[in-house]
C-alpha cells in the first residue's frame, strides 16, 4: 500500500479504498468481506488474514479484531491497518509471522461504527458516544448548550466566563492554568467553565449542556446482563438491538474457531479484562491465572498496565457497567476477550504511575504542570489553547481556549500515531499463537492377518491455551469435544469402531506450574486423543483420516494400508 500512511485518520472512502487495496495486492494472505450495513447503510469491512495456501482460514484457530465501535476513537482503525500492514509486509521474512499465519487465522474489522466516525472526522466535528441512531427519542433538543465549534477553527474548546460564584481561579503557578477554589475563599477573580457552544432559548440565567440525541452506547448493548435505560442509559432498548452489534455477534457466532479477540478503544494507555461488573473471584481459578499471565506477556510487550475493569476502572465505586464486548465473549462464548485503550497523555508527560478514572477527579497540580510542559516542547503548543477572546451571540465576551481534547487527548495527535500503534502487533501475534491448535501425532496400520488392519489415529494440541479455551466453556458446554472420522474407499468395510467418534477435549501448557517441584514434575499425555479402528480392506488401500475441533482447528491426513 503505497499511499498508506500512519499520520492520519481516514475518513469511510479512504479506508474502504485502504482495505480493498490490501486485499487486492495481496490476495494470498487477505480476503474482504462486509458483515452487515451500519445504521446507516455503509458496509462494514472485514479482513480475513491467514496464508489460504496453507488451509481455510475456518479450518485454522482464528483471532478476532475490532475498532471504532465508539464514534470519535478512530485510532483503533489505525492500529489495525497498521497491523494488517505488519502481517502481509512480514510474511515470508518474519518467522512469527510467517507461523502465524501458515497455521492462525486473523478476523479484523478495523471499524465497527463508521456512522459515528464520519461525525468524528468531519471539517466541523460532531462527538458523540456511538451510533448515530436517536435513542431513546427522536427529537432535537429545545433548550441547553449545544458542544460545536463557534468561531469556525475546527476545534471545540472551553468556554471560561468570570463568575463571582465560580469554582476556578488562575494558578499562581502558570497564568494559562486554573486550579480550584479553596473551600472556603472569597475576594479574587473567578471562573465558570463550559464547552464551547451555542445556547438554545437561553433565558439569561441558567446554562444546563444539553444531551445529544443520539444517546446510544454500542459497548452496553451487548447481552452479557444487559441492563435497561433506567439501570445504565445508553444500553439499548434490547440487547443487540443496534446493527453494528449485531453484525458482531453473528460473524463471530458463525466461526467457531475463533479462540479469543481484542477490541481496541481510547484512551487509558491499558490492557482491560473482564470483568465489567463482577469481582475476580467469580472466575475459574484456571482462567484468572490464564487471563493474568497474558495480561503481563501485553504489559511486558506494550508497556501498558493490564488491569481488571471492576476492580481498577470503575467510572463510580458505586457503579459498574455491563453489557460490553468482552466480556460478551467471555461470559457466554468462553473466549478470553480483551480491551486496548490506546494512548495515556498523562503517561506521555512524565506523570508516571496514576490512577487512571480516579485521576480526574483528585490529582495535583505537578500533574497539570507536567501535561502543560509537555504541551509547550512535545506537541508544540497545539494541545493547550492560551485563552483569548470571543464575542458569544448569548453570552456576550468570553475567552476560549484551554485543552483541545479531540487533537491531545482522545486520540494520539497525527505526528505521535505511528509510534503507539507500533506497540501492539507483537502480542496480538503473539496471543494467536497460543491457540490451541490440533496436530498429527501417529497415523498408522498394523497388518492383522485376513486383510485386517488396525488402524490408530493420534492427535495432539501443541498450542498453549486448551482446546476448550477456558473453563467457562467447559461449564457453558460453549465448545464440542475432538470429532475423529475415518473415510473408507470402495471395497472396505469396519469389523470394529464407528465411522465417527467424539474424543473429548485437550490439555495444553497454560497450566503448567513455574517450575518442576512436587506435582509440577508431573506431565500426562492429556494433550493427546487416540483412536483405533479394524479394518477390513485390500492391501494398498487408502483411508482418509480426520480430526476436526472447532477451536483447535483441523487434521486430515490419508494413510495407505501395507
Amino acid at each position: 500500500m503505497p499511499d498508506l500512511r500512519f499520520d492520519t485518520y481516514y475518513r469511510y472512502d479512504d479506508l474502504t479504498r485502504i482495505l480493498h487495496g490490501f486485499a487486492a495486492e495481496h490476495p494470498e494472505l487477505v480476503h474482504i468481506e462486509s458483515i452487515g450495513k451500519s445504521h446507516e447503510g455503509r458496509d462494514v469491512w472485514l479482513l480475513t488474514v491467514t496464508t489460504f495456501a496453507t488451509g481455510s482460514d475456518r479450518d485454522k484457530p482464528a483471532f478476532w479484531l475490532d475498532g471504532n465501535i465508539h464514534a470519535s476513537e478512530v485510532s483503533p482503525s489505525s492500529a489495525l491497518l497498521y497491523f494488517i500492514n505488519t502481517l502481509v509486509t512480514g510474511y515470508g521474512s518474519d518467522p512469527d509471522i510467517t507461523r502465524c499465519l501458515d497455521t492462525r487465522a486473523f478476523y479484523i474489522c478495523p471499524r465497527v461504527n463508521p456512522d459515528g466516525a464520519e461525525w468524528a472526522l468531519a471539517d466541523s466535528p460532531k462527538i458523540i458516544r456511538s451510533s448515530t441512531r436517536p435513542y431513546p427519542f427522536d427529537e432535537e433538543p429545545v433548550e441547553g448548550l449545544l458542544t460545536e465549534d463557534m468561531d469556525g477553527d475546527g476545534r471545540i474548546l472551553t468556554m471560561r466566563i468570570p463568575d463571582a460564584n465560580g469554582p476556578w481561579k488562575i494558578s499562581d503557578r502558570d497564568p494559562r492554568l486554573l486550579v480550584r477554589r479553596e473551600p472556603a475563599e472569597i475576594g479574587g477573580t473567578y471562573y465558570r467553565l463550559l464547552p464551547e457552544g451555542r445556547l438554545l432559548n437561553y433565558d439569561g440565567v441558567t446554562i444546563h449542556p444539553q444531551s445529544h440525541k443520539e444517546r446510544l452506547d454500542l459497548n452496553r448493548n451487548f447481552p452479557v446482563r444487559w441492563r435497561q435505560e433506567h439501570q445504565q442509559q445508553g444500553a439499548g432498548p434490547f440487547p443487540s438491538s443496534e446493527p453494528e452489534v449485531r453484525n458482531l455477534m453473528a460473524f463471530i457466532s458463525a466461526h467457531p474457531n475463533i479462540t479469543g479477540g481484542i477490541a481496541f478503544h481510547t484512551y487509558g494507555g491499558l490492557l482491560l479484562r473482564p470483568f465489567s461488573d463482577l469481582s475476580d473471584d467469580t472466575f475459574p481459578a484456571e482462567d484468572l491465572w490464564t487471563y493474568q499471565k497474558i495480561g503481563q506477556k501485553g504489559t511486558e510487550i506494550t508497556g501498558y498496565p493490564n488491569i481488571s475493569v471492576f476492580h481498577e476502572f470503575l467510572y463510580h465505586p458505586k457503579e459498574v457497567t455491563s453489557g460490553a464486548f468482552d466480556d460478551w465473549l467471555v461470559d457466554h462464548l468462553g473466549l478470553f476477550g480483551w480491551t486496548i485503550e490506546i494512548w495515556s497523555p498523562q503517561r506521555q508527560a512524565g506523570i508516571g504511575e496514576y490512577k487512571y478514572i480516579d485521576w480526574f477527579r483528585e490529582h495535583p497540580i505537578e500533574d497539570d504542570l507536567k501535561l502543560l510542559k509537555w504541551n509547550d516542547e512535545t506537541l508544540g503548543g497545539k494541545g493547550y489553547v492560551n485563552w483569548y477572546p470571543y464575542d458569544h451571540p448569548q453570552l456576550g465576551t468570553v475567552e476560549l481556549g484551554g485543552w483541545d481534547q479531540i487533537y491531545a487527548f482522545r486520540n494520539p495527535p497525527p505526528d505521535h500515531l505511528e509510534r503507539e500503534v507500533a506497540l501492539f502487533p507483537k502480542w496480538l501475534i503473539w496471543h494467536a499463537l497460543i491457540s490451541p491448535r490440533l496436530e498429527l501425532f501417529e497415523a498408522s496400520a498394523q497388518p492383522l492377518g485376513d486383510g485386517t488392519y488396525r488402524v490408530r489415529f493420534v492427535v495432539h494440541n501443541t498450542g498453549w491455551l486448551p482446546s476448550y479455551v477456558t473453563k467457562i466453556a467447559l461449564e457453558k458446554r460453549t465448545v464440542r469435544g475432538i470429532i475423529a472420522e475415518i473415510t473408507l474407499p470402495d471395497g472396505a468395510t469396519l469389523a470394529t469402531g464407528k465411522p465417527r467418534e467424539e474424543l473429548g477435549q485437550l490439555e495444553g501448557r497454560a497450566y503448567k506450574a513455574s517450575s518442576p517441584l512436587g506435582w509440577g514434575a508431573v506431565d500426562p499425555t492429556d494433550d493427546r486423543a487416540k483412536v483405533e479402528w479394524i479394518v477390513r480392506a485390500p492391501a494398498g488401500s487408502t483411508l482418509t483420516l480426520t480430526a476436526r475441533h472447532d477451536r483447535a482447528g483441523l487434521v486430515r491426513t490419508d494413510l495407505t494400508l501395507p
